[in-house]
């Protein structure tokens, strides 16, 4: 890569750190959040829900505007965005009675950044002049781990340390990252994914099975690796009766630093690795994890499935985004919008159910029978069954990637269609 754009890859790879702290600092706070302004499991489902919903939001805008505001513009107010929503988590529940319209107001606006960085960063990367475009891919998304990895240890560290008085302060100081970031994309060089009038039109790519078998991997990976990343603090906490800085330290940091170590390494090894066959065994992987976190009955054994699921999910959301770049490459932002935009489905979708169905089967009897024979509390029981609905997601991305694999032995056009013979 020619030197004047290491800036930009650089700048790319802090703003998937903010990234990461936008959607994994709010659930740090959930156990606070439940015993201190008594919101339910649904309300901070609900939490998780405003996050990606907007994402999502954000995503449907952008097929149609992000190409005529440009990449840099979208930048630097993504990493604004995120700013003060950041400092408005830390402030405004401080300000307002309605603490739940507070949090919810904080989440929306670092939202609004998430979403844009989810759909300029990984095009920013892709029209970088480099080899290895796979590899590329899954060494940007790995610093979204190393930053989900860094939130969790020094956010629990601090309030292990100075008490969960000081929890509206860590916000306001991770706010000082995306303010930063902002002014390096202010700066750097930024060059067009696909060359002007060479894009494939948005009706083209609606016309592809193979586009739509895509987007189904990306609700997929989105769910898999959200509902069990969003969780797993509380998962561990008040589900196996751990405490709080033991919860966050094994459950969500060691989650990241395994998703971090599977996305460095085929970063690097990449180029020698099949990605469909490694999809399939990442999804297989996956649903083994969820079947442990929620079935086993030693504490350490479920904690160390919730873990290990984040090498699992390590490749699902880059690995759909490489093959989908291969299949398109005139695909354009357009395209990487409509995968983002089923990406956030699935991680909004995921979280908010699994908090549903913990709520409810707390009041179901069957369930309750069978969490009081395995000596759980009520609490548990909830937690355990939300995350048991999860395990139908990885199921899903392991029927998609098999499909695409096979379909992969009929050659398809430049638009993903069957080309006959």
């Amino acid at each position: 890569m020619p030197e004047k754009y290491k800036p930009t890859l650089y700048a790319s790879y802090i703003s998937f750190a903010v990234q990461a702290i936008n959607n994994n600092l709010t659930p740090l706070f959930f156990v606070i959040f439940h015993e201190e302004f008594g919101l339910s499991f649904e309300m901070l489902g609900r939490l998780v829900l405003v996050n990606f919903g907007t994402q999502l939001a954000v995503d449907i805008l952008s097929i149609r505007y992000a190409d005529r505001i440009g990449y840099r513009t979208l930048a630097v107010a993504a990493h604004v965005l995120c700013t003060v929503g950041l400092a408005s988590l830390g402030i405004l529940p401080l300000l307002m009675a309605n603490t739940n319209l507070a949090l919810i107001i904080a989440v929306f606006l670092s939202a609004i950044g998430g979403g844009i960085i989810d759909i300029v960063g990984s095009p920013i990367v892709e029209s970088l002049p480099t080899d290895g475009k796979a590899a590329n891919m899954s060494l940007l998304h790995s610093f979204y781990c190393w930053g989900q990895m860094t939130v969790v240890v020094v956010t629990t560290l601090l309030i292990w340390l100075f008490g969960r008085g000081i929890w509206n302060y860590i916000p306001i100081m991770w706010a000082l990252i995306p303010l930063y970031n902002a002014f390096k994309f202010a700066r750097v060089p930024i060059l067009p994914l696909v060359p002007d009038g060479k894009t494939m039109p948005v009706s083209e790519l609606l016309r592809s099975p193979v586009f739509f078998l895509a987007l189904l991997l990306m609700m997929s990976a989105g769910s898999s690796e959200i509902t069990m990343s969003q969780w797993s603090s509380l998962f561990a906490e008040t589900g196996l009766g751990v405490p709080k800085v033991v919860g966050d330290l094994v459950g969500p940091a060691l989650f990241a630093l395994f998703m971090a170590i599977g996305r460095t390494f085929y970063g690097v090894r990449g180029d020698k690795i099949n990605l469909q066959t490694a999809l399939q065994a990442c999804s297989l992987l996956c649903i083994v994890c969820y079947g442990l976190a929620v079935f086993a009955n030693a504490p350490l054994l479920a904690l160390l499935g919730a873990a290990l699921c984040g090498v699992s999910v390590s490749l699902m959301w880059p690995g759909t985004l490489s093959l989908s770049a291969a299949k398109f490459p005139r695909g354009g932002t357009a395209m990487f919008a409509f995968l983002a935009i089923f990406g956030d489905i699935g991680a909004s979708v995921g979280p908010w159910l699994t908090g549903v169905i913990s709520d409810w089967s707390q009041s179901s009897a069957l369930i309750q029978q069978w969490g009081t024979a395995r000596g759980l509390r009520l609490e548990q029981i909830g937690l355990r069954a939300g995350l048991l609905l999860g395990m139908v997601f990885p199921v899903l991305m392991l029927v998609g990637v098999t499909a695409m694999k096979k379909g992969a032995k009929q050659p398809v056009n430049q638009a993903g269609l069957e080309v006959s013979h």
